[in-house]
């Protein structure tokens, strides 16, 4: 089945800029989240497309690529570095297998995740962690295991078994690059022999196969930072792949998702919660309790007459904003609750209350609202 266009993918044009880009990700992925929807395979099947496509065009190279290649520029194998479910993993783009299809395509000069030597730069690794509100409010530190690529502890990372070592490779003589002639183009690459290391091992590690590195799994301690939204994504510097033997790591990425909340409902760094308030209370006025968002609680005035619908706003008492004292604001809108099941005396009370005093008074808007029924229906029964 062919694969969809990553533009179409994000529902965004092929000349979107990178924040229109990244609104659309964020919308989407959210609606498709894993948490949101469990159990739902096509739900996590989608939030992994849009993965892979935002992946791609948030990166001006790989764009580049896309627009020119489509998905022909990441074939043979290359990634789009798609993170999996809430809690999930999976291993993300490799900048060091880019770079030789990019070689292949536009010849020398692109380097990214290369080391000097021409060894590969150890890949880069998604892991996507989904938080509490409260603790997108007051920021936390959670411990996360990453499978990985790690380096080999029986030959240090170098991939030659004890007591050996390694010889200069001759194909590029020790420079791990070698040119190739193409037509009227003369062009650089990486050597295939040692593969742009520079040198041969004589006897391969036997625990790594000569790689330098090993399949393992790390715990690590992740801080998340106060007022950290959907979609915030954290860099763990080297954190990522080993690189082979001994070129420089990759990095993490978490990708921070929040859990919706049975309460409050955020909009940025603002908070939106339904309020029930009796009808006396909402009628005569007064103070009730609310909840906040800090694990506190506050009080909000009812004025008299309030009407369900209204919105109060406290301020401060919203979410934290990211790297800052600041806070957003809450809003309250009240719902005002009819009584039910009433009691004898109570009706009649509501009966009395209800054939006193002036109903257009009383009653404003239905007044009104009926007032204009009654016009309407005489207009349309007129001859």
């Amino acid at each position: 089945m062919a694969k969809k266009d990553y533009y179409e993918e994000l529902g965004v044009s092929r000349d979107a800029d990178a924040e229109t880009l990244k609104k659309a990700y964020r919308k989407l992925a959210m609606d498709c989240h894993p948490d949101r929807n469990p159990g739902d395979k096509a739900s996590e099947q989608k939030f992994k497309d849009l993965n892979e496509a935002y992946d791609v065009l948030k990166d001006e190279q790989k764009r580049s690529a896309y627009d020119r290649f489509g998905h022909r520029a990441f074939e043979q194998g290359m990634g789009g570095g798609r993170p999996g479910g809430a809690g999930g993993f999976d291993f993300g783009f490799d900048t060091g297998n880019f770079a030789d299809i990019f070689e292949e395509m536009f010849g020398g000069g692109f380097s990214g995740g290369r080391s000097a030597t021409g060894r590969g730069r150890g890949g880069d690794l998604n892991y996507n962690l989904a938080v509490s509100l409260e603790d997108a409010f007051r920021g936390t530190k959670v411990k996360v295991k990453v499978p990985t690529m790690g380096r080999c502890d029986t030959c240090q990372g170098s991939g030659s078994a004890k007591g050996s070592g390694t010889t200069v490779c001759r194909a590029c003589a020790g420079t791990g690059r070698v040119h190739v002639r193409q037509g009227f183009f003369n062009i650089e690459r990486a050597c295939t022999t040692c593969g742009g290391a520079g040198v041969v091992i004589k006897d391969p590690c036997s625990a790594c196969s000569g790689s330098g590195r090993v399949r393992t799994s790390r715990t690590l301690e992740v801080a998340i930072p106060a007022g950290v939204d959907d979609g915030t994504r954290i860099r763990l510097a080297g954190e990522g792949e080993a690189g082979v033997r001994g070129a420089p790591p990759g990095d993490l990425y978490i990708f921070v998702g929040v859990r919706p909340h049975a309460m409050f409902k955020r909009d940025g760094a603002d908070i939106h919660c339904q309020v029930p308030v009796r009808m006396v209370t909402a009628a005569l006025g007064g103070e009730i309790e609310i909840p906040a968002i800090d694990g506190t609680r506050t009080r909000l005035s009812i004025p008299e007459g309030t009407q369900s619908g209204q919105h109060f706003r406290l301020r401060g008492k919203g979410m934290s904003l990211l790297h800052s004292q600041a806070r957003g604001d809450m809003y309250c809108e009240i719902h005002v609750e009819t009584p039910i099941k009433l009691s004898k005396r109570q009706q009649e009370l509501l009966r009395e209350f209800g054939q006193m005093g002036k109903q257009e008074e009383v009653n404003p808007r239905s007044e009104g609202f009926f007032t204009k029924v009654r016009e309407l229906w005489g207009d349309l029964t007129q001859p």
